[in-house]
């Protein structure tokens, strides 16, 4: 058995507030710390594949998430003119892995993710600043000038970690190219069946969009360009320009949209590293292994990450050896999604009309069946902490 009784946490996001219900239900006590003022709130949809939502039900968080989150039925593959290029029949996951594949508001997942925190104390407006260790412990250097001790140290905290920071240099992460909008619009299930999945590809430019809740939908506009820009009002009507032309139901979304809602993002990532930690101190979630969002698995990888430590902590004879097998394990998958996301990012920001044209005609002859051969794939992964029902 391990000998770690309590974890420190940098970091109240999605990755953190998972590692901290899944170490409680190791026996291992967690302290969060949260820079924010509140645990984060904010933001609009994320997808759960079925990999994630397996490891949610061992948490037994995953009623929770389907009270809330529609299931989705399939992923559509789409030119800007409606031409289908390819389908995922997604729906199918459930009967062959015991849990759907979900589209939930990060808002939610946070609620549900907070359930799970008996015991746990959360600080919020409190951000580690740094760390020191020894054979024994960590001691993390807060921003309000204290202390804390504990037996090891997670740093799930963000894309700009100060634990990563630290451990690996303060290099930043590349920019991808391109910038996304995300937004929530308001429509019926007339407009967009429950369990839609829709991804539209223009010259330099896409459209997503999914429901998270009955009559909610996400959406997200990406396009070629410049980082460190900035919106004012009217951002709406220059996205509706962008997409002008667009199959339906694209404009009816984006007039739909309550312009308060919408986040605009410059898309950074990191190239996969050799390694995340160092003794009692290790990474989770963006702080390890940020990704785009072109493979949808960002927010699941930060979840298996939590299970998979608490699982090498549970079990292995010490926390600087349960660290350095959490990373072993992890690495690996993490990498192959970073790589890929990345692969598919610059796919999709094609805008040459001869490159547009090749890449839909590969994915109208890969993209159903390869393609998503290798989603199930990631998928199976889960299976790891499926129900003996859930199993095939």
């Amino acid at each position: 058995m391990a000998t770690a009784r309590h974890a420190i946490i940098a970091g109240g996001g999605i990755g953190g507030l998972a590692a901290a219900v899944a170490l409680n239900q190791a026996g291992i006590r967690a302290t969060v710390y949260e820079r924010g003022e509140d645990l984060r709130v904010g933001g609009a949809g994320l997808h759960l594949w079925t990999n994630a939502m397996l490891a949610l039900e061992s948490l037994g968080l995953t009623d929770a998430v389907r009270k809330t989150a529609p299931v989705q039925e399939f992923c559509e593959f789409r030119t800007w003119r409606g031409e289908l290029l390819a389908s995922w029949p997604v729906g199918e996951f459930v009967d062959r892995y015991g849990q759907p594949t979900v589209a939930i508001a990060r808002s939610a997942l946070h609620e549900v993710l907070q359930t799970g925190l008996t015991g746990t104390e959360v600080r919020t407006g409190t951000a580690l600043t740094g760390f020191d260790q020894d054979a024994d412990g960590v001691t993390a250097r807060l921003s309000d000038g204290s202390t804390h001790r504990a037996d090891l140290l997670v740093g799930a905290d963000g894309i700009g970690s100060a634990v990563r920071a630290q451990l690996l240099g303060n290099t930043p992460p590349r920019y991808a190219g391109y910038v996304a909008w995300r937004g929530i619009a308001d429509l019926g299930s007339e407009v967009i069946p429950a369990g839609s999945f829709r991804s539209i590809f223009g010259r330099g430019t896409r459209f997503v969009y999914y429901d998270i809740a009955p009559g909610r939908v996400h959406w997200m506009s990406v396009e070629n360009g410049p980082a460190g820009g900035a919106d004012g009002p009217g951002v709406l009507e220059s996205i509706a320009r962008r997409h002008l032309g667009w199959a339906d139901p694209v404009q009816r979304i984006i007039t739909a949209t309550d312009e308060s809602t919408v986040i605009r993002t410059d898309i950074v990532d990191r190239a996969p590293d050799a390694h995340w930690g160092q003794g009692r101190v290790t990474l989770l979630g963006d702080a390890a292994h940020p990704m785009s969002f072109n493979v949808g698995q960002g927010a699941c990888q930060a979840i298996e990450d939590a299970l998979v430590l608490a699982e090498r902590l549970r079990t292995d004879d010490s926390v600087p050896a349960a660290l350095a097998a959490y990373e072993d394990e992890r690495k690996p998958r993490t990498a192959s999604m970073q790589k890929a996301a990345n692969i598919l990012g610059k796919l999709g920001s094609w805008s040459n009309p001869l490159a547009v044209g090749t890449r839909h005609l590969l994915m109208r002859a890969g993209w159903e069946r390869g393609a998503f051969k290798a989603i199930e794939a990631d998928v199976r992964y889960g299976t790891r902490w499926a129900s003996p029902a859930g199993r095939t």
